[in-house]
């Protein structure tokens, strides 16, 4: 049997103890971050209320609302004459108890008849939301943190699989006990990954407990499996009322030993049972959460842990992790934290100590934001290129956490100091635009230069598009000679331009090896950026990027660059139906004339 004392969990890290001045929430996670697995969850039907899951009461009075229909069907109200007293209006009608099994085999006594039954009560039908009956975020959240360990035995009241669907779908298969003669087969509970003890039975069993009686006792086998659990883990019960189970509320009652604190979690006020077992337990409870609420929460706060105690990852490391979570929808949010947080290095290392705003340190500065940004580089090239739309917010979002940098300002400052602090955004910007090109993916480019705005900090101020406030003029402004040295005797035309080809290079290599193919992306980057700028600046500021796509050999009127794009101003373009120009094609033909003329007036080798 699996209840070998041997195998209880060891008792490891720290207990904060409950009734101080703690958070329970962050009681509960710091107790499971530091003894994951050691911790079982009590479930009862408060977790699966949003799915649209009956209960198993719920159940047997929907069932004898049918069976009344059928006994009298010249009564239109015998349903609901039954359904408001199932146990009386039963005992008027039958000789045997009312139960869940008693009642399904009266109605359905062969297995297939009991499948076709109850299937509707737990599998969604045809018309239904692919919401309907499926696990919530509370359960999908429980199988997260099962797969990386934190929990390891589930006891639950529900008879429903929406627990064990959720765990299949990070690719666990739970070791399930729903009937005592299982017991004696079962691997040793420390020895499973994730075994789910179903105290009332299964829905497609005939050995449900759900009327008082039937849960007034519970057989000898899985008694002492239940008072062996509740001894040797730490338990986490949310969803429960303790209204109704009263062997398991003298288990919980009777347990010798509380080598962990006891987490209770409710939505509303505690029933008279549960209020006596908390405070016989001196129980940490969280109050006023739902069950979604609760294991998000949970999961959230353990993820948090998990990067404080985590050694900073290398950038090779943070790809490789970016794209096995990039296709995976169970990995949504650890890809948002691994990107967020990223981003957030950055805009923690933007002090005035790393990068002053007064003095001759202008080029020491520009490489020392690259050298911050380097990573979150490397992440939104391979991020852009390999995602299909999917994540495309948050890589946007990425862009206005590094925005901030720029938020405010104080003491003395250089102007061209203080503007640089937008360079991180220019480089993600350039790196997302360009990965946008080369994954043809150039509606994703429309967004990240009309969002996020940003609003000047002095004189009128105004809020500003990243085509606007990024150009690279502004900046990085000068002839950057220190950064990019041109060959002896020449110098560069656009060296602002020069200078973020080559920055953005290296973390572009990977999903664009060929030098020239990837000139020729940032060539196409910098004309649909000017163009954006052209068009989204006020009158009379209206500049491009200029760069050296505007050089001859680049450009091209008829076979060249600027002859395609001119072509492809229709009302299907990807940068017109992602909102760029206002969505209007005549904003956007405009906004090329006006491109053309600025090099005829600007460009001396036109």
């Amino acid at each position: 049997m699996g209840t070998d004392a041997t195998s209880a969990p060891a008792v490891t890290g720290l207990a904060v103890p409950p009734g101080t001045s703690v958070d329970p929430k962050l009681a509960l996670a710091l107790n499971v971050h530091a003894s994951p697995g050691v911790y079982a969850l009590l479930l009862g039907s408060g977790i699966s209320i949003a799915s649209g899951v009956k209960t198993g009461w719920g159940i047997v009075e929907d069932l004898v609302a049918r069976v009344a229909t059928a006994h009298d069907p010249d009564n239109p109200e015998a349903g609901a004459q039954a359904a408001a007293d199932p146990e009386g209006w039963w005992a008027k009608n039958f000789t045997d108890p009312l139960g869940y099994s008693s009642l399904l085999e009266a109605v359905a006594p062969t297995p297939s008849a009991r499948q076709a039954i109850l299937d509707p009560y737990f599998v969604p039908e045809d018309g239904e939301e692919a919401t309907d009956k499926a696990p919530t975020a509370a359960h999908r959240a429980i199988a997260r943190m099962v797969k990386r360990g934190s929990f390891r035995v589930i006891l639950t009241t529900n008879f429903d699989r929406l627990m064990e669907r959720a765990l299949e779908g990070v690719g666990l298969s739970p070791q399930v006990v729903s009937r005592p003669e299982q017991i004696d087969a079962i691997k040793p509970l420390p020895h499973s990954q994730i075994t789910i003890i179903k105290l009332h039975g299964d829905y497609a069993d005939l050995q449900q407990r759900n009327t008082v009686t039937e849960l007034d006792t519970y057989p000898e086998a899985q008694q002492d499996l239940l008072n062996w659990v509740l001894d040797n883990y730490g338990l986490v019960a949310c969803g429960w009322s303790a209204d109704w189970d009263k062997a398991l509320v003298r288990a919980v009652e009777g347990t010798r030993s509380r080598r962990y604190p006891l987490f209770w979690s409710t939505y509303g006020a505690l029933g008279t049972e549960a209020k006596r077992l908390t405070a016989q337990h001196s129980a940490a409870v969280l109050q006023g959460m739902s069950a979604d609420e609760l294991f998000t929460d949970l999961e959230r706060r353990l993820e948090a842990l998990d990067r404080l105690s985590a050694p900073p990852i290398s950038r090779d490391m943070a790809v490789a992790q970016l794209k096995k979570a990039l296709p995976d929808p169970v990995k949504r949010i650890e890809l948002n934290d691994l990107v967020m947080q990223t981003a957030f290095a950055v805009v923690s290392a933007s002090t005035r100590e790393r990068h002053p705003l007064t003095g001759p340190v202008f080029a020491e500065s520009v490489q020392r934001y690259r050298a911050d940004s380097d990573i979150l580089l490397h992440l939104l090239a391979n991020g852009v290129f390999h995602d299909d739309g999917t994540h495309d917010e948050l890589w946007v979002r990425s862009l206005d956490r590094l925005a901030r940098i720029r938020n405010s300002y104080t003491g003395s400052f250089n102007d061209v100091l203080e503007g640089l602090r937008h360079y991180p955004s220019l480089l993600a910007t350039w790196t997302i635009g360009v990965a946008a090109v080369l994954a043809r993916r150039e509606e994703l480019l429309a967004t990240t230069m009309t969002r996020p705005t940003w609003t000047t900090l002095w004189g009128r101020t105004e809020q500003q598009p990243p085509a606007v406030y990024l150009n690279p003029y502004r900046v990085i402004p000068g002839d950057l000679a220190e950064l990019v040295p041109p060959p002896p005797q020449q110098r560069y035309l656009y060296p602002q331009s020069r200078l973020l080809r080559q920055e953005v290079r290296e973390p572009l290599r990977r999903v664009e090896p060929d030098d020239a193919a990837y000139e020729a992306a940032c060539n196409r980057f910098e004309f649909l950026a000017s163009m954006i700028a052209i068009d989204a600046a006020a009158e009379g500021r209206r500049e491009p990027w200029a760069g050296e796509f505007l050089l001859g050999g680049n450009w091209g009127y008829e076979q060249g660059l600027a002859g395609a794009v001119q072509q492809e101003i229709t009302p299907a373009w990807p940068l017109l139906q992602a909102g760029a120009f206002g969505g209007d094609p005549d904003r956007a033909t405009k906004a090329y004339a006006d491109l053309v003329q600025w090099k005829k007036q600007n460009h001396r080798g036109f």
